[in-house]
């Protein structure tokens, strides 16, 4: 495993200052809708990444983590056919795509309602960090553009997606991530009940459709805001998915609290002994990415950028303190 990252790139020069910083490997995407992408346009951007030193290892399907209202594919949320039907087929169109262009995995999030957040919270030294109280969250928020889910019908429109995706995937050697709802939510908040925002759900999912190409963009601070210890618990969790071959992408975040009650940190100053998570990463045979997904805004000309450089070196140092290599291989791993 290596060092990563999914900063979003504001100039060429965030590019070289990955390079500049020890990251090799990226999940970055070429402009543009997803359904739009060609193969001409996925080779140059591959070939772009790799010309500041960088590895192309993942891109972003057309399901990212923002609410359905803005989705460049709701319809396979909403599980409206025959529309769900042409975004999937899309959806597989481009998975040829991606491995015809030599990116190993790609990554996605199965999302209706977004990322539900209270009010950002004073961190240390007065850096401005997410939380999710549920004392403060709105009980009564009105459901969106998807209505009221229940869990078996949300469950009914992923399995319709996995059934038709995973084969293609697999026969194309592309690692499927899925990242995991955050943040746990109880049954029917803004009327949906979020399957995937507990381990046990998780695990049903990982093991519909078996594929090792089938899997989970793991967010360790995700998880964490599941459990009600995630200082005791996320160990177990990480072997069980790691074991069992499902993690492709870690999110390496950390948070303060527990599940309904959180705010989240730099890796350094949560609940989670991060250490300690990428040591068992390495024991589980863990063999991609580990990035940061979002920080703290810290003061000054370039919040972002500062507080994702922090990470980073957070990361390369406690992996070359356990005996690892930070920066990864040349090319990008493929099964």
């Amino acid at each position: 495993m290596f060092v990563g990252t999914q900063f979003k790139a504001r100039t060429d020069d965030d590019f070289r200052v990955m390079a500049q910083l020890g990251v090799r490997h990226v999940c970055a995407d070429p402009p543009g809708n997803p359904h739009d992408w060609t193969f001409d346009d996925l080779e140059r951007h591959r070939a772009h990444i790799e010309s500041f030193g960088l590895v192309l290892d993942m891109v972003e399907l057309p399901l990212n983590s923002r609410p359905i209202e803005e989705s460049r594919s709701p319809h396979i949320l909403l599980g409206k056919s025959p529309e769900r039907d042409r975004e999937i087929d899309s959806i597989c169109t481009l998975l040829d795509r991606v491995a015809r262009a030599g990116i190993p995995a790609v990554k996605y999030n199965m999302n209706i309602i977004g990322i539900p957040r209270t009010a950002p919270e004073a961190g240390r030294g007065g850096s401005i960090n997410e939380a999710f109280r549920w004392d403060k969250a709105d009980h009564e928020a009105a459901p969106g553009r998807a209505g009221m889910l229940p869990e078996d019908e949300n469950w009914e429109r992923i399995d319709y997606f996995l059934a038709r995706v995973v084969p293609v995937a697999t026969a194309a050697k592309v690692r499927l991530a899925c990242h995991p709802h955050d943040p746990y939510t109880p049954p029917g908040y803004r009327g949906v009940t979020r399957v995937l925002g507990t381990v046990e759900g998780l695990k049903r999912f990982v093991t519909m459709h078996e594929s090792p190409f089938h899997g989970l963009n793991f967010c360790q601070g995700t998880v964490g805001e599941m459990l009600d210890d995630p200082a005791r618990e996320i160990g177990e969790v990480i072997r069980w998915f790691g074991e069992r071959g499902k993690l492709f992408n870690v999110h390496f975040r950390n948070i303060r609290g527990r599940r309904l009650d959180f705010m989240e940190t730099f890796p350094d100053e949560g609940d989670m002994d991060m250490v300690a998570a990428l040591r068992l990463y390495a024991d589980v045979g863990y063999k991609y990415m580990v990035m940061p997904d979002h920080a703290p805004k810290v003061s000054g000309a370039d919040p972002q950028g500062t507080a994702f450089a922090f990470c980073y070196g957070y990361i390369i140092g406690a992996m070359q303190a356990l005996g690892l290599d930070p920066h990864g291989p040349k090319r990008a791993p493929r099964d």
